[in-house]
């Protein structure tokens, strides 16, 4: 198979002649959305690459190249854009963010970038630039800038690349031109799944990478021993650069290393927490962050180092400028809570988390002082608060253990914490609704999903399945208090709709990020949330 040929006279030839396309500042935000969401993959089709056993994964990275040098791009441009690149199966999102804001406070002249995913509101705020999702205009303008190179320059070396990429990719490319074009000075780079196959992967020499901390449960999940996950993962590691890590299972680190040998990195470090950090009060609420927090702390360091020749001698020492960083750090979704700004005894928490361990950070943050319990435990039983959990989580996934898994961190918190409530009578209601937005049955165009089959939303066979897991976790509990509903606005009309007169209301949302944009958006708490 010969490899892709780039030629940018070439391409731009091709392009000049077929394109007649509208001026680009005509096309709107939701044009864009749509023709976005067009990308989308549904249920049977992402069903179908995971039964190839990964068979497909051999095409990612040759056809990502291909897709890149239609649109003008050569890897190497890629280096332009001095990229810290983060992988790992939990906490890499919360990592990137770290990361971002510490170069952002360290160098405030400086135009940084960064890419994430999912998104919880809109698509754009997958790109942001200085801390700040893309504007719709320039999402707009830069989104049809690479579909239309796409749509007039279909040469193509491989038969099996379509002639459009699929959602995730179309995005990484969208990321990579809105970067180029707004000239960033530093690029923090979040994988989207795995990593030596992933569309992030075609950055020939990012300056520094990093992987966060690598689930058991993830095993189960996708199907795959830790050894494979961890050379997935590694697969971002890259001859003449720095590579790290944070504390792994030991096989899992055996592997690590191996990959950062094999692939020439310039260093391998598993990364220790300084001491100074535990005097720094996190931007990120919850234990588990302090971890992602040290890797990020030593991503930007080593990138700083290489990039603006700064020094930071003693590791144990946190300047003041990185912890200012640490400290203002903001990442919606996860382990946050907001004042409802319409219902004054309504307070929200909201965290994505859609895995065994970072449910039991999400549950075991919920029951704690500050959180769902008072900052001091003696506060007597009429002031209890009304607590109510809206949950969902991805098909595919064991809502059962999940459910499990959240009682039983309620009842270890609570029982070290010595507080005489109850796991079972923690939550007065319980809501298992679908990610649909709206009661009509339409969601809002950045929340548009294909990935869950029509037919399970509507029997709700997902929640019908979470509601029978609650009851058999908790057979006492009243069955009139557990809520099958087909749709985020029914939940956040139930919450409204609750007899609790001016007793206080506490809204867990959790297991699954989308189901957490979407109460954002139908409860109206972006103003206060994003």
């Amino acid at each position: 198979m010969r490899p892709y040929q780039f030629s940018p006279y070439r391409f731009l030839r091709h392009f000049r002649r077929h394109t007649h396309h509208r001026f680009m500042s005509s096309y709107t935000y939701s044009e864009a959305v749509e023709k976005l969401n067009s990308l989308q993959s549904n249920a049977a089709t992402l069903e179908a690459v995971r039964a190839s056993g990964g068979r497909l994964s051999q095409f990612a990275i040759p056809e990502m190249l291909e897709y890149l040098g239609r649109i003008g791009y050569t890897p190497e441009k890629l280096n332009d854009l001095n990229v810290i690149h983060i992988t790992g199966t939990k906490g890499k999102g919360s990592t990137s963010a770290f990361t971002d804001s510490i170069i952002r406070h360290a160098k405030p002249d400086w135009k940084v970038g960064l890419y994430t995913s999912p998104h919880l509101v809109a698509v754009r705020e997958r790109i942001r630039i200085n801390g700040e999702p893309i504007s719709e205009e320039l999402f707009a303008k830069y989104f049809f800038e690479v579909w239309n190179r796409l749509q007039s320059n279909t040469e193509r070396a491989l038969e099996s690349t379509s002639i459009m990429p699929g959602y995730f990719r179309f995005m990484t490319l969208l990321a990579f031109h809105t970067f180029l074009e707004s000239n960033v000075d530093a690029t923090i780079l979040e994988v989207g799944v795995g990593g030596t196959y992933d569309s992030t992967n075609v950055v020939p020499k990012p300056v520094v990478t990093g992987i966060t901390a690598l689930g058991i449960d993830h095993v189960a999940v996708l199907g795959k021993t830790i050894e494979e996950i961890a050379w997935q993962k590694g697969g971002i590691y890259k001859e003449g650069v720095p590579a790290s890590t944070v504390n792994q299972p030991e096989t899992a680190m055996k592997v690590l290393k191996e990959r950062a040998e094999e692939l020439k990195a310039s260093s391998f470090t598993v990364v220790n927490q300084p001491a100074q950090l535990s005097k720094v009060k996190l931007g990120l609420a919850g234990k588990h962050q302090v971890e992602n927090a040290t890797l990020a702390l030593h991503l930007a360091r080593h990138f700083l180092e290489l990039k603006d020749s700064q020094s930071f001698p003693d590791s144990e020492q946190i300047p003041d400028v990185l912890a200012r960083g640490l400290a203002l750090t903001k990442w919606p979704g996860r382990c946050q809570q907001v004042q409802d700004p319409k219902r004054q005894n309504a307070r929200w928490f909201l965290d994505g988390a859609h895995t065994v361990e970072s449910l039991q950070c999400c549950f075991g943050w919920f029951a704690s002082p500050g959180a769902a319990l008072p900052e001091s435990l003696s506060a007597s039983e009429s002031e209890k608060p009304f607590r109510v959990l809206i949950f969902n989580c991805t098909s595919g996934r064991s809502g059962d253990t999940f459910l499990g898994t959240a009682l039983e961190t309620i009842k270890s918190r609570l029982a070290a914490l010595k507080v005489e409530e109850t796991a079972e009578g923690f939550f007065d209601r319980v809501i298992f609704c679908t990610n649909i937005t709206y009661a009509d049955g339409h969601s809002k165009g950045d929340l548009n999903n294909k990935t869950v089959a029509a037919d399970d939303l509507a029997a709700l066979k997902t929640q019908q399945e979470l509601a029978s897991a609650w009851a058999s976790h908790i057979p006492s509990y009243p069955k009139s208090d557990i809520l099958v509903l087909p749709s985020i606005e029914h939940a956040v009309r139930s919450i409204d709709g609750f007899s609790v007169e001016k007793q206080p209301i506490q809204i867990l949302v959790s297991g699954s990020l989308h189901l957490v944009g979407g109460v954002i958006e139908v409860a109206g708490l972006s103003k206060v949330a994003l």
